[in-house]
Formats: C-alpha cells, sequence, structure tokens
C-alpha cells in the first residue's frame, strides 16, 4: 500500500485495510491535535485509490474491515466517496465494515440524503470527536463548533443509519477543579443527547507542535494530576443517561485508569470501581506515564 505521511486509525480499526483518501485533515485547527501538522490536506485522485485498492486485493487477497484514512476523510465528495465504496464492495466480497472519521462540521454540510446513501452503499461506521461539551471550551480548543451544533451532527448521523463512535477528552479543562467539573458534566449531558452507539474517554497528552503544548511551555496551562482524572472521569459517567445501548471504553493507552462496560447496565459497577481508586489512591491501579501514549 501507498501512503503519505503518519497514519492514524481508531484503536478498534487495528486490522482494518487502511485506505488513505484524504491527505491530512480538513480543519486541522484543534489545539491539542498533533496529527496532521505536517500535512497540507488534499483528496487523493480517484484513480490512485482505486489503484491501491486493486495492490491491496493482490497483497492481502478479500478482507473484511476497511477503514478509510486520513483526518475527516467524509469531506469528500459525496459521488466520490460512493465510487470508493462501490469498489471495495465489488473487490473484496466479504466486506463487512468500512469505518471513517468524520468532523462536525463535514457531517453538518452533508444532506441527509448523502449521507443515508453512503449508508446504503456501505459505510458503516463513523468517528466523531466531541472532545467536551462545555462551549467555552469547545470554542478554545478551535473545534469550529457550538455544542448545539455538534449534537445536530451526532443526531444526523445516526439517522443515516451509520453506526457512530464518539470520543472525549479527559483533563482538557486544565487543573481547576471548577471548569474540570463543568467539562465533565456538559460533555455528559451532550452525549446524552447524541446517545452513540459508541463512547471513548481519552486522557490529553500534551504533543509538541500543538498549540496546548506551546501554552504549557510559556505556563499558561497545566495537566491536571492522575487522581483528579479519575475523579473527572467519574463525574463523566455520573451524568451519562443515554438512550441506546452505548459500549462505553477508557481504556486507550493514553489513560490512567483501564475502563470497560456498556452503559446503562454496568454504570454503577463503573462508578463503584472509580470511587475505590479515589479512595485508596495506590498508584499501582494506575497505569505509569513510560506506558501511556497516543
Amino acid at each position: 500500500m501507498r501512503y503519505e505521511g503518519l497514519i492514524y486509525r481508531p484503536p478498534s480499526e487495528a486490522f482494518s485495510l487502511i485506505l488513505q483518501v484524504t491527505i491530512g485533515c480538513s480543519h486541522n485547527k484543534c489545539t491539542f491535535c498533533s496529527m496532521y501538522k505536517q500535512k497540507k490536506y488534499r483528496v487523493r485522485e480517484l484513480a490512485e485509490i482505486e489503484a491501491d485498492i486493486r495492490m491491496a486485493k493482490i497483497a492481502y487477497g478479500d478482507v473484511e474491515k476497511v477503514f478509510l484514512a486520513d483526518g475527516d476523510a467524509l469531506a469528500v465528495e459525496t459521488e466520490t466517496l460512493l465510487r470508493i465504496l462501490v469498489t471495495l464492495r465489488q473487490t473484496f466480497p466479504s466486506l463487512r465494515h468500512i469505518g471513517i472519521y468524520a468532523s462536525p462540521g463535514t457531517i453538518l454540510r452533508k444532506t441527509p440524503e448523502e449521507l443515508k446513501s453512503l449508508y446504503q452503499t456501505g459505510l458503516t461506521m463513523a468517528y466523531l470527536g466531541v472532545e467536551t461539551g462545555d462551549a467555552n471550551l469547545l470554542q478554545e480548543i478551535q473545534k469550529g463548533v457550538t455544542p448545539e451544533e455538534m449534537i445536530a451532527a451526532g443526531q444526523k448521523l445516526i439517522r443515516s443509519g451509520i453506526l457512530l463512535s464518539c470520543t472525549v477528552i479527559l483533563g482538557l479543562a486544565g487543573p481547576d477543579w471548577g471548569k474540570t467539573e463543568r467539562h465533565a458534566r456538559e460533555t455528559a449531558l451532550l452525549i446524552n443527547q447524541i446517545s452513540p452507539h459508541y463512547l471513548a474517554a481519552l486522557t490529553l497528552m500534551l504533543e509538541p507542535g500543538t498549540i496546548l503544548y506551546r501554552k504549557r511551555q510559556r505556563g499558561e496551562f497545566q495537566l491536571p494530576e492522575p487522581y483528579a482524572i479519575i475523579a473527572e472521569l467519574q463525574v463523566l459517567v455520573k451524568h451519562l443517561e443515554v438512550q441506546r445501548a452505548c459500549i462505553f471504553r477508557s481504556n486507550h493507552a493514553s489513560n490512567y485508569l483501564p475502563i470497560k462496560g456498556t452503559l446503562p447496565q454496568d454504570q454503577k459497577a463503573i462508578l463503584k470501581a472509580l470511587d475505590q481508586v479515589l479512595q485508596k489512591k495506590e498508584d499501582k491501579y494506575l497505569r505509569p506515564d513510560y506506558l501511556r501514549g497516543l
């Protein structure tokens, strides 16, 4: 396969064929993100993409899962995406899953009919970086949308039939507990209104080249300590009231404490586990920093 620059994909796409449809991210302004800073966004030529699909067939035979990279590949014109989806399904008879990163702005720009056609042609899951439900914090991290627009984007995608996996980021509000608690609470309330099929809580890690990293260097931002992150996660889970079964994960490599379950049935057990860790505050329960990563 031919790839340009570093390639990123969600943890759940570990065994997927990665097909690079776009180079970089169409938004690429988030203050915490370093993933695509070395790339200028563009859409690859359809002929190149189709050639890569043929190469993958020769190299790997039939595949069951494909992930469309880079960031926000949903921003590609719908007709082009439909042709890619058709080619993938024709090339790989066993294909059962096609995932994609999607920004809220791009989702809002697509019509319901476009999203529905993408679903009917084989797009099964979209990954949406919600990050926070706090209006001020969304603006600070330059996400490009309001909480109301984020909710509308998530609901719009779900109505199309595409499965939705949302991520939120612990630690974004810094060490001030008042801001942190509001971030966690407002994020839960936003997620409740979207009610995604999957939800993952990651922990902020400051990467060189990002605006937040430079703010920390200037003394303008600090990361919360580990147990404050656990307390933030507790507030988030406590206020979650999803309307459908939601697979919840906080076991990403960035997290201090691996947590997983299905909401709402595992909510009490998760809260009990978090409470025990916060009461004991024994570091043996936490992932050490040298094992944490993005």
